[in-house]
């Protein structure tokens, strides 16, 4: 078989034998091409907020914030704002911008991008921002993890390629290609996904100087897994963040239940083991992943009066009687623990409006 060289690609053809006169074609399996990637990602040095790795290592709360919305399904970017400095003010340390619970997938890459720089722009000197910018479409991460650090976030969420899933190989090079771009974590969450991230991909992963480490939602099983060999862990399920935090080695938790309590949900990452303080939580969380999120964290914030009780298609409110069983929890827990000023509300059903197109 010989081969030549077009384009920097190699082209093979057929082996070909002579036998007793006549020519036969030996057909082999046609190995991959390789072509070179010329392609650099747009990288600045004099961001204002430059961030490495490191720093993101070091976060315990991190708060997966929700997306407000006005009555025309735009951000309510004044209702956004409040949001991210009530985190701040009760002790978050970064936030994820655009991810499943801020409703990312719902976006258009220039609404995503615009958040991430408005929330930059905002609050990058009090909080570190960490924007969800992954795909199941490699180009796509690419293009918006790039825009996303021009715009100066402090690192980049990427989740597995999810429906049109790849093989592990695929999934190795499809983070490969972001993670040079800057500080990475990747986020495993296969109830979304439909595919899990084994742990090979992560220890092959790790060799980069770039990635933080893993939003792990598998189970504390794997966060010990990762944790016994120095791979930094937060947990993505709020129910078992306090023992993946003291038991477990997690660094701490990327949190839904800390858009409503992040006081508390701040102890419980700092404050030292409290089994006490966690039971008492556990009705509040119980409650918010009862339906998929960002349902329940979605309808609780419009209860308590900090965001208009407004969603974007296809979520929807959850129903009367789980709205009254959340004011029940809000007195138990007690409401000064909450954000937000006025008292919870029931509300209504006609008090929700529903955004197909915006």
């Amino acid at each position: 078989m010989s081969s030549s060289i077009i384009g920097g690609c190699h082209f093979y053809s057929f082996h070909t034998i002579q036998t007793n006169s006549r020519r036969t074609a030996r057909w082999r399996s046609p190995r991959a091409a390789v072509i070179p990637s010329f392609h650099l990602p747009m990288r600045s040095y004099e961001v204002k907020n430059r961030t490495f790795a490191e720093d993101i290592k070091a976060l315990r709360l991190v708060t997966a914030i929700k997306t407000p919305y006005l009555p025309d399904g735009r951000f309510d970017l004044e209702a956004y704002d409040a949001l991210v400095n009530l985190q701040i003010e009760n002790g978050a340390e970064g936030v994820i911008v655009g991810g499943t619970t801020g409703e990312g997938q719902l976006m258009s890459w220039d609404e995503h991008i615009m958040l991430i720089g408005h929330t930059v722009n905002c609050f990058g000197g009090s909080i570190k921002v960490i924007g969800n910018t992954g795909s199941n479409s490699t180009r796509e991460a690419i293009h918006a993890t790039e825009q996303g650090f021009a715009v100066g976030m402090h690192a980049a969420l990427h989740i597995n390629p999810y429906y049109g899933k790849t093989s592990i190989e695929g999934m190795i090079s499809h983070f490969d290609s972001v993670l040079p771009m800057g500080p990475t974590i990747i986020y495993n969450v296969p109830s979304r996904t439909g595919q899990d991230i084994p742990p090979r991909v992560i220890q092959t992963l790790a060799k980069s100087p770039n990635l933080a480490g893993v939003k792990e939602c598998v189970g504390n099983d794997r966060v010990e897994q990762y944790t016994s060999n120095r791979i930094v862990v937060w947990s993505g399920n709020d129910d078992e963040c306090h023992d993946s935090r003291w038991d477990h080695g997690a660094v701490g938790v990327i949190s839904v239940t800390s858009n409503l309590v992040p006081g508390l949900m701040r102890e419980l990452m700092f404050g030292g083991k409290n089994p006490a303080l966690n039971s008492k939580l556990m009705p509040l969380v119980e409650w918010l992943f009862h339906e998929p999120n960002p349902i329940a964290v979605n309808t609780a914030l419009a209860q308590l009066g900090v965001v208009r009780s407004v969603f974007r298609l296809p979520y929807v409110p959850l129903t009367k009687a789980k709205r009254e069983e959340f004011v029940k929890i809000v007195e138990e827990i007690g409401r000064e623990n909450f954000i937000g000023e006025r008292d919870v509300q029931v509300l209504d059903d006609n008090d929700f409006v529903l955004v197909g197109r915006y």
